[in-house]
């Protein structure tokens, strides 16, 4: 007899379920997984499509061609760009465009980092918020027609004060060195309540900490602010510059109430004069190539910023 002793029997393997083979393509994009995202993001992708990506697309096109809105589309090439290069109005309303620019972000931006210390500091209600962002709630034209009202030189009010003690009348909206200063006057007084409030709820997310260490090592108000505040508020500065550097570029609505692109031109923006050479002048295809170009200068200048603010960066990491 031998003295081996029997192996013990080796359990069957069960076999290990597998989860399905996914295919390939869009990365299983159809699974349930993705489903409930896809629902959510549905709504907006179908907007944005419709109503941005399809235009653009269509706006590329038209500005290849001459069309005038009465005949068919016809092929031009580049000619509608060339044109362009010579075009002095063209040059004119890009230059009154960053004038306007260059007249009103910087004074928003302080006037609105301002507010939102201020804010932060000495008054934290919710009527005073209410307060200064109520500017915000009016729409565009309605606030040019009342600062147009208020500033006219023979019925205004702002006129009439100036009357009361000694002035005389100023045409703030019909002097060709007054006008686009008034128009950025008012969207400043518009948007900085807006802008104030972004900066408020940035402040919000620095840790009090930070300043109580730096009360502690003798730091005053202005110091703090300039060493912890201004550096950690660099992702809302970021997001503020950026949509107010764009919407700035697309001045319009106050323009068409108040002066029309006059006197003499000097608040012609650009996107006023894609206005009048597509529905005055029944240009569509020159109208269209100064939108491209007008979104290709908003696509330079948003990279510029965020590459020179780090905004993909924050001092808090």
């Amino acid at each position: 007899m031998s003295d081996r002793k029997p192996s013990p029997i080796s359990p069957i393997p069960r076999a290990i379920p597998r989860e399905p083979i996914r295919p390939a393509f869009l990365g299983g994009l159809f699974y349930k997984d993705s489903v409930c995202a896809w629902i959510f993001i549905a709504p907006a992708l179908i907007g944005f499509t419709v109503f941005y990506l399809v235009p653009c697309i269509r706006a590329v096109h038209i500005s290849l061609t001459d069309w005038n809105l009465l005949r068919l589309p016809k092929f031009v090439g580049f000619q509608n760009y060339i044109r362009l290069w010579a075009d002095q109005r063209f040059w004119n309303a890009m230059r009154v465009t960053v004038l306007y620019v260059l007249y009103n972000i910087p004074i928003q931006t302080v006037i609105g980092l301002l507010l939102a210390s201020l804010l932060d500091r000495i008054g934290r209600s919710v009527l005073l918020r209410s307060i200064i962002l109520t500017p915000y709630l009016i729409a565009n034209v309605i606030a040019a027609i009342l600062w147009f009202w208020m500033l006219d030189p023979l019925l205004g009010f702002i006129n009439a004060l100036l009357h009361s003690v000694g002035f005389q009348s100023i045409p703030f909206f019909s002097d060709q060195r007054l006008a686009l200063p008034t128009i950025a006057a008012v969207n400043i007084w518009r948007h900085m309540g807006f802008v104030a409030l972004l900066f408020y709820t940035g402040m919000q997310g620095i840790p009090r900490s930070l300043y109580e260490a730096a009360r502690i090592e003798g730091a005053g108000p202005w110091q703090s602010f300039w060493n912890i505040t201004l550096p950690l508020l660099r992702p809302t500065l970021v997001f503020v510059l950026v949509t107010s550097i764009i919407g700035s570029f697309q001045i319009f609505d106050s323009i068409a109430v108040t002066t029309l692109g006059g006197p003499v031109d000097s608040t012609r923006s650009i996107v006023w004069y894609i206005y009048e050479s597509s529905f005055e002048n029944y240009k569509m295809g020159y109208a269209s190539a100064m939108s491209c170009v007008l979104f290709l200068c908003l696509t330079v200048v948003t990279i510029a910023q965020m590459r020179i603010l780090r905004s993909g960066q924050s001092e808090l990491g």
